[in-house]
């Protein structure tokens, strides 16, 4: 007769490598729509006794400006609150719903707030936040980031509370609309999208595009977090050569940024590897130094 062999596993009473999912959070109600992110959670954060707060990560995912899908990225986003930092997946008001530039900007950064508000309640540390965004997520992300509390995209939730972050990663982003709609100036497609994100005034579409234009708002030695700009060089709905542009002028205005290129990759799908992800965590860990 064969013995039986039992292996042994040691516990995991720290709960390391391991989170949770707190859907459907609410984060706003006034501005017309009730708008809702998702939380991913270590569940680290939630064992009895712990006195630590967590790095967090506010992600939007790419949408053409409309509703961002907030669970797209949340199996990969669970790295991340593996690894012992929060994450929310947030959604913002769609230009086709009536909400014109600068909506989405203003909900990203009332998300912000709204998370450094109830910073006890998720185990958030509110000086380390960063905020990272995909395709016109990452136009999002990269406002955030250099228009940290200006007055004009503060709504009237937690105004108390600010909404500069500490990080950016922005990838394969518009940094310069005037130049992405003038590529696709001979597309049909075109006219609508621009007047849902700007108005019906067509005189005021240009001056609207510079000024959501992440690249209009870097200025030398203005005050900004270390930026990661993540581009795949067969990209063809959102030209590589904009994160270079972007990365330049932010380089040559003093700010702190890292570029990467993806071979081969184009918009979204064959963009994303393990090896993008920890490229991302690596950038991160530097960056948020409360993140040991």
């Amino acid at each position: 007769m064969n013995r039986l062999s039992i292996k042994h596993i040691p516990s995991n009473p720290s709960l390391a490598g391991l989170c949770r999912l707190i859907p459907d959070v609410v984060y706003s109600e006034s501005q017309g729509k009730r708008l809702h992110m998702d939380l991913l959670v270590p569940w680290t954060a939630e064992r009895p006794g712990f006195d630590k707060r967590c790095p967090l990560i506010v992600f939007i995912q790419g949408s053409s400006w409309t509703t961002p899908d907030r669970g797209y990225e949340i199996p990969q986003l669970s790295f991340f609150a593996r690894q012992g930092f929060v994450v929310a997946t947030v959604e913002h008001r769609s230009i086709f719903e009536g909400a014109a530039f600068p909506a989405f900007l203003r909900d990203v950064k009332c998300a912000v707030r709204f998370l450094r508000k109830n910073a006890d309640k998720y185990a958030v540390d509110p000086e380390q936040v960063a905020v990272w965004g995909t395709s016109s997520g990452s136009n999002a992300a990269m406002l955030v980031g250099l228009t940290g509390g200006e007055k004009q995209f503060i709504t009237d939730e937690y105004p108390e509370f600010s909404d500069a972050v500490q990080a950016v990663v922005g990838c394969f982003g518009p940094a310069d609309i005037r130049d992405l709609v003038w590529s696709a100036r001979h597309s049909a497609a075109i006219a609508p999208v621009l007047t849902a994100a700007f108005g019906p005034d067509e005189s005021l579409w240009e001056s609207a595009m510079a000024d959501f234009s992440p690249m209009t708002h870097v200025e030398k030695d203005k005050a900004v977090p270390p930026f990661l700009l993540l581009h795949g060089n067969s990209d063809v709905e959102v030209p590589y050569e904009q994160s270079i542009r972007f990365a330049q002028k932010l380089a040559a205005c003093g700010a702190e940024v890292s570029a990467v290129c993806i071979d081969g990759a184009g918009h979204e799908w064959d963009f994303w590897s393990q090896a993008v992800y920890e490229e991302i965590l690596g950038f991160l860990k530097q960056n948020l130094s409360g993140r040991h």
